[in-house]
């Protein structure tokens, strides 16, 4: 098994656990303080890991263009937990997840339109297999 499907199911169990855990810290939170305060552990958590394995000169090589997409990769994120948090506030966990991984059917559409990756067979029937799946299970 490659070494990034590892890391990939590592992250799903990881969005599963931040998930329950902040739908129990949200009881008598307001979702945006809640986001700001998850926003700051996240921070140090990754500023942690990246100077106990590289320190911080990789942070001055990056070029402008890099600088802009990871920056503008970073207020997506930001505005995807606002929502996701204000979401998660007010509906069913289980629900706003499994809206919130509908998240793969965008990124396969933008990585056809944007990164021109080619749009497959299999990659077309997964993707309504998901989208059937979604339709399912919120009926």
């Amino acid at each position: 098994m490659s070494d990034w499907i590892i890391y990939a199911l590592l992250s799903a169990v990881a969005a599963a656990l931040a998930t329950v855990f902040a739908k129990i810290g949200l009881q008598n939170v307001d979702s945006l303080t809640a986001t700001a305060l998850r926003s700051i552990v996240m921070t140090l958590l990754a500023f942690i890991v990246l100077y106990s394995y590289r320190g911080f000169s990789d942070l001055f090589k990056l070029t402008r263009l890099e600088y802009l997409f990871i920056v503008m990769s970073g207020l997506a994120g930001g505005a995807s937990w606002i929502f996701y948090f204000i979401a998660l506030q007010r509906g069913e966990a289980s629900k706003v997840a499994l809206i919130d991984r509908t998240s793969v059917l965008f990124v396969l559409l933008l990585s056809i339109l944007i990164l021109g990756e080619e749009l497959t067979l299999k990659k077309l029937v997964a993707t309504l297999l998901v989208f059937t799946a979604l339709i399912i299970l919120l009926t």
